[in-house]
């Protein structure tokens, strides 16, 4: 069946940093776009990252620009979420997406807080 599994969230100080990973099986990983979301308290999810299918293009909100850095290994099955200083605003559940046409899958996330 289809899994997208994250890991690497925690706790972290401000200024610090997180790699995020989402494995993904049961699917052709390869043929599909990748995308990280996130979800605070309170708040509806919003995209924070999405890669092609080769990994040839990313794009990034205003938000996180220049913070955050996607990257996927096809080899592998992976997609990751690089995040450089962290702010407590980040706090989040951070969300693994694939998307190809009609079809969607999404993980089960992965919490990340920062704070001191």
């Amino acid at each position: 069946q289809v899994q997208l599994v994250e890991s690497g969230g925690g706790l972290v100080q401000p200024g610090g940093s997180l790699r995020l990973s989402c494995a993904a099986s049961g699917f052709t990983f390869s043929i599909y776009a990748m995308s990280w979301y996130r979800q605070a308290p309170g708040k509806e999810r919003e995209l924070v990252a999405t890669i092609t299918t080769s990994g040839s293009s990313t794009n990034y909100p205003d938000s996180v620009k220049g913070q955050f850095t996607i990257s996927r290994d096809n080899a592998k099955n992976t997609v990751y979420l690089q995040m450089n200083m962290l702010k407590p605003e980040d706090t989040a559940v951070y969300y693994c997406n694939a998307k190809r046409t009609a079809y969607a899958y999404w993980g089960q996330g992965t919490q990340v807080t920062v704070s001191s």
